[in-house]
């Protein structure tokens, strides 16, 4: 679905806006909660970035109508209301219609990098898992799960991100897909979110592991909410690392066919976003007294390394 011209009424709205302040709106938003996305956007053309940060916007948006201390006292039936109007009001901005700045950046994004509606809808419906969904049999449910939320971001940005033009000029070039390594790499993103934030998910009542294994470990869902570390805490987290470590490995392959200027920000961001893995290992599994991150120094180290391995196709 394309982007259509914007309505008489939009087009008033639009006069009294200002693009470039909607757009700075996005940057800070983004800087203040995705430091370490926002640092890898920094790597990014200006264009490119400011639209990957009003698509940043726009899914933080949709996450704070289930997740914000506000939407956390409503009752369920108010927050299936919120997600009804939220994706009516997406579908609206898809055909141009702007209700405030940061629909402004959206449209404005769209129009120079279109893409398809279907990832936005996806990602609501994500949303509406975690209303009636607080527990997973399966990673085949997960997986699902973590698609609509991460996954879908993928797909939103691929086209911002761009492709070479060594593997799309030839005349026997086939044009490459990146959506397979996009998707993983968002599902990558949202396990190793998982696995970071298991102790503040069970005090909102969501235990994201799969039950089967829980049950493989024979750590029972009494024994997380408790916090208990013990080895089979630790034998289960260390196979849910590896499990979101063979997620980047599948998102690797995607990356060598990003334009020049979109390989060394997703590099830096996939390396990072991975190291938070290596930090949970170091406290020995604990997430549900300390939270994983990467420190800004070790940051600021690895970009130089992110670079050299971008510059290999």
């Amino acid at each position: 679905m394309s982007v259509l011209a914007a309505t008489p009424t939009t087009a008033s709205l639009r006069s009294g806006l200002n693009l470039e302040h909607a757009y700075e709106a996005c940057r800070q938003e983004t800087a203040q909660w995705a430091k370490t996305f926002y640092l890898g956007t920094l790597l990014m053309p200006p264009a490119k970035r400011r639209a990957i940060w009003a698509i940043y916007v726009w899914c933080r948006r949709t996450d704070e109508l289930m997740d914000s201390p506000q939407a956390q006292r409503l009752p369920t039936e108010q927050l299936a209301e919120r997600l009804d109007r939220w994706e009516a009001r997406t579908r609206r901005l898809f055909a141009g219609d702007v209700h405030d700045a940061l629909d402004l950046a959206m449209v404005d994004t769209f129009q120079r990098y279109p893409q398809p509606l279907q990832p936005y809808l996806d990602m609501i419906e994500g949303q509406r898992m975690d209303l009636v969904c607080h527990r997973y049999a399966s990673f085949d449910e997960l997986q699902l799960y973590c698609y609509r939320v991460a996954g879908t971001v993928g797909l939103m940005t691929q086209e911002v991100m761009g492709l070479d033009p060594a593997y799309t000029t030839a005349p026997w070039s086939e044009r490459p897909d990146t959506s397979e390594a996009a998707v993983a790499l968002g599902i990558a993103n949202q396990l190793t979110n998982i696995l970071r934030d298991v102790g503040e998910d069970r005090s909102r009542g969501r235990i994201y592991l799969p039950q089967e294994d829980l049950q493989r470990f024979n750590y029972s869902e009494a024994d997380l909410m408790a916090g208990l570390l013990n080895e089979n805490w630790r034998a289960l987290m260390a196979f849910q690392l590896q499990r979101a470590r063979y997620w980047f490995g599948r998102s690797e392959a995607g990356v060598r066919w990003l334009a020049a200027d979109a390989r060394w920000p997703v590099w830096a961001s996939l390396r990072l976003y991975r190291g938070i893995l290596t930090v949970i290992e170091r406290l020995n599994y604990d997430v549900f007294n300390h939270r994983a991150y990467v420190p800004k120094p070790f940051k600021l180290l690895d970009l130089p390394l992110s670079y050299v391995i971008s510059q290999a196709r």
